[in-house]
């Protein structure tokens, strides 16, 4: 009933979306400058995947006391240490950051977490791993993410200009561009671990706004073959208003399973979540809000022309 709703209400809209466009265009560049500046004057708050440390792994007998655990151990000096549950609640991860003076600084304060573990978990506790992440894996692991985000973006772009034309391509990476920066914006504003599961999510968040900008250009480009003497703006409020019901649809099926897992997921895929739950909105409103008005600024029609010219005229022959 809910998502038939959203059908007949998508069916008879005709929202002005190229008219709020210059609206849409203030908004966004706010958002891309504060994020922009937030990366730049905050930084990331990297995790062990990226800046090196230590994974701890442990099962106790029973569910234990995690706020005083987690205050116990942040009391031991040696910096940021999380805790968080990993599957079942007598399941815990401890993440502690590298610590000067090399490995044997490192193994120090392992044993010291070991020690409180011991002292503060009365029924006792089996350690299931320990891993070090080094610095020097961690500087790779940066390349490699950011070298996956530039190559994923590129990709898309080669195959929006294959599919489309160029014009297309650029507006489609422009949007996407919009995504990642606005995401990573948010991770850098509230201090949120960035690690190799944000970077997981921003390619997701990239696929899924592109599959939907894609359907919207698809109508743009039928549209404008359809209806060659009507005006740019309505053609594309045309094409944008008759895909909006898969539009919202697609993103509200999408946040109801993204909900279930924020709440039932736990602590350990919580950023994932996170990206994506706002990957998934902000991918929405650029696929409607950027990337079509964007379209605007080049003259796709008159590329249009030309392919119905040369069709026109291969038939002719």
């Amino acid at each position: 009933m809910f998502f038939k709703g959203i059908s007949l209400i998508s069916e008879n809209t005709n929202i002005d979306v190229i008219g709020k466009r210059k609206i849409a265009f203030v908004l966004s560049t706010l958002l891309i400058v504060f994020s922009i500046y937030s990366i730049a004057t905050k930084g990331l708050n990297f995790g062990i995947d990226f800046t090196g440390g230590t994974v701890i792994e442990i099962q106790t007998q029973k569910a234990e006391d995690l706020a005083g655990l987690r205050e116990g151990l942040n009391s031991l000096e040696l910096g940021n240490v999380s805790l968080q549950t990993f599957g079942e609640d007598t399941d815990l991860l401890i993440r502690m950051p590298e610590q000067e003076g090399g490995p044997d600084a490192q193994e120090a304060a392992i044993n010291k977490v070991k020690t409180f573990l011991s002292e503060h978990i009365t029924d006792g506790y089996e350690l299931r791993r320990t891993e070090f992440v080094g610095p020097q894996v961690g500087e790779e692991l940066k390349k490699a993410g950011l070298l996956a985000i530039i190559f994923s973006l590129g990709g898309i772009m080669v195959y929006i200009w294959m599919r489309f034309e160029w014009q297309f391509g650029v507006a489609a990476i422009i949007a996407l561009a919009h995504d990642a920066i606005a995401t990573i914006g948010l991770f850098a504003i509230l201090q949120m671990d960035f690690d190799l599961s944000t970077v997981a999510a921003l390619l997701m968040i990239a696929g899924y706004s592109i599959n939907d900008t894609v359907v919207v250009f698809d109508r743009i480009r039928e549209t404008l073959r359809k209806y060659k003497k009507t005006a740019l703006p309505e053609v594309f409020n045309m094409a944008i208003n008759s895909t909006l019901s898969r539009t919202v649809m697609t993103s509200v099926t999408t946040l109801i399973a993204l909900i279930a897992l924020y709440l039932f997921g736990g602590e350990v895929i919580r950023g994932f979540v996170d990206a994506l739950i706002y990957g998934v909105l902000i991918g929405t409103y650029s696929s409607v809000f950027v990337a079509s008005p964007v379209l605007m600024f080049f003259n796709v029609r008159a590329d249009a022309d030309k392919d119905d010219e040369s069709v026109e005229a291969v038939g002719k022959a």
